[in-house]
């Protein structure tokens, strides 16, 4: 194959949300960029669509949120048990759905001077001294420098060379809410799982709602027995379904690669989620900025901090609380649920971490919690 005849200052692979922040993140450092998608957008994904505080704040500027619904009740369960609802004076989250959000984040790069190239898929990277060649199905690509923002299976993150050390498997159905719908507005549904580390979920999405479950990869079916009997509990067994899905995520291994010279990942590609919530938006958006931000001053040739000790010093920490909640949970799940349902001090901790008031990490620092925590993950 030829190349086409721009050598591109950057070349973002994937154009969900980390894709999307890089490319804008880049082309509003003055980069030139080109955003490659393998499918033509809008085009579904399968995500829970919940948007923390955090990942609010991390939007592009002036950007509308295509929300759905706005959360401020949330209904705790520990395996369909011991059922609590609070109640909440300030909004906990926004829903979404994914390709609403992928294509107004995708709008915003494009309006800061990205350049979207659709229905690409980037087979292969060869690098030089004087940048990348993308290997496409059409015209390949060149550029100063590459962005890998293709999801969990990344072809970009197995040529860095991420490692991943937590796989686990998110299965998820929207279905038709109908006359449910006024029941789920403004509520989500959290289950504590009978898995090891799984829980469940209810999103409402206006006339849809996406429930799903997950659990760590190795026991599909007690996993997909688990999502059957979780919406059989919530009576929505019976439901219209309108999408039915699974995927798998991965959660990097501390220390992983995430560059190789001048190519860079960033979002599900780094593996870069929260390994307790699986929450990955969030992590997209921040490490997608930082990810074009180094792109484009890698293009220029001129100096800034390091992509790898930025991501670390942002989003490494949030991990390494998160790894150490999900031990805590794993062994004592319903001392997790009594403490979020039914204690003032963890449903206002909970809270407080979906409003992007604080994180996990922060949390730990205040007296007694950390050793309280590493107790009892024994």
């Amino acid at each position: 194959m030829t190349a086409l005849g721009t050598t591109w200052d950057v070349a973002v692979v994937g154009a969900g949300p980390a894709g999307a922040m890089a490319a804008w993140a880049a082309a509003s450092a003055g980069a030139r960029v080109v955003l490659l998608e393998r499918s033509t957008l809008p085009r579904y994904k399968t995500c829970g669509g919940g948007i923390t505080g955090t990942s609010l704040r991390s939007l592009p500027p002036g950007l509308r949120l295509p929300a759905r619904d706005t959360i401020t009740e949330v209904t705790f369960a520990h395996d369909g048990r011991r059922e609590r609802t609070r109640r909440f004076a300030e909004p906990l989250l926004c829903m979404v759905l994914r390709d609403e959000l992928d294509a107004a984040l995708v709008e915003a790069a494009v309006q800061a001077g990205a350049v979207l190239r659709q229905e690409t898929l980037v087979r292969h990277v060869e690098q030089s001294a004087d940048g990348a060649r993308l290997r496409t199905d059409g015209e390949d690509v060149l550029a100063r420098t590459v962005v890998g923002a293709d999801g969990s299976a990344s072809r970009i993150g197995k040529h860095v060379g991420v490692v991943c050390d937590q796989v686990d498997l998110g299965l998820e159905v929207e279905v038709a809410a109908g006359a449910r719908a006024e029941q789920w507005k403004g509520r989500v549904h959290l289950d504590w799982g009978p898995l090891p580390g799984s829980y469940g979920w209810v999103f409402p999405k206006g006339d849809a709602l996406t429930v799903g479950v997950i659990a760590a990869r190795g026991r599909p079916e007690e996993t997909r027995a688990y999502l059957a009997a979780y919406l059989r509990r919530l009576g929505l067994d019976s439901a219209e379904v309108l999408r039915d899905s699974g995927h798998l995520t991965r959660c990097r291994t501390p220390g992983s690669p995430l560059r190789r010279d001048n190519v860079l990942v960033a979002g599900d590609a780094a593996g870069l989620l929260e390994p307790w919530t699986r929450e990955g938006i969030s992590f997209a958006l921040r490490s997608g900025r930082l990810a074009g931000e180094a792109a484009a001053r890698l293009a220029a040739g001129a100096p800034g901090p390091a992509y790898e000790e930025a991501v670390e010093a942002e989003l490494g920490v949030e991990m390494a609380a998160g790894r150490r909640c999900l031990r805590l949970f794993e062994r004592r799940p319903g001392l997790v649920h009594a403490a979020l349902s039914r204690t003032a001090r963890g449903a206002d901790g909970f809270a407080r971490i979906s409003r992007g008031e604080t994180t996990l990490a922060r949390a730990f620092l205040h007296r007694g919690v950390g050793p309280a925590v590493g107790l009892l993950s024994r």
